[in-house]
């Protein structure tokens, strides 16, 4: 498989979108944050001396899959129709988030999916290092992408 974002050379380059044919396309990505089991109660029953970590990190989310393209060397600025975040959990130490992202462009929407959860991990984790200075993000990863050439569901 070539590598898209290299020219002849070697050089870094943005990919050339301007053949391709609009279509929807969306994308759906996962963070894992492992943490203490009394944190993620606290987080749950949003009793952190800082506030809703799940409400700011759900607007957190959105705003960083918007920002996608600033963040990301040679990631197009595409045109969103729709974030969301969710959450759930294990039930003791594991939170997990969720993205989906829409568009209808000439490129994926895959690193703003991937971003989104990122952002959203890590307000969580800003939010709670007073309490709980051991938690890991972790599996950081897509979970499907439809349109395009071709629609993916990863396994796991």
């Amino acid at each position: 498989m070539e590598l898209t974002h290299l020219n002849k050379d070697g050089e870094a380059v943005m990919v050339d979108v301007g053949e391709k044919a609009v279509t929807e396309r969306t994308a759906k990505a996962k963070a894992i944050l492992v943490m203490k089991e009394e944190t993620l109660k606290k987080i749950k029953e949003a009793g952190l001396k800082k506030g809703d970590a799940l409400a700011v990190s759900r607007i957190a989310g959105i705003m960083g899959g918007k920002k996608t393209s600033e963040l990301i060397p040679l990631c197009h600025n595409i045109p969103i129709d729709k974030i969301e975040i969710d959450f759930s959990d294990n039930g003791r130490d594991e939170l997990y988030i969720y993205s989906l992202c829409k568009c209808s462009y000439k490129t994926g929407i895959e690193m703003e999916a991937l971003t989104a959860v990122s952002v959203a991990a890590l307000t969580i984790y800003d939010m709670c290092k007073a309490v709980d200075r051991f938690m890991v993000i972790k599996e950081i990863r897509l979970l499907e992408k439809t349109g395009g050439k071709s629609d993916i569901k990863y396994e796991g």
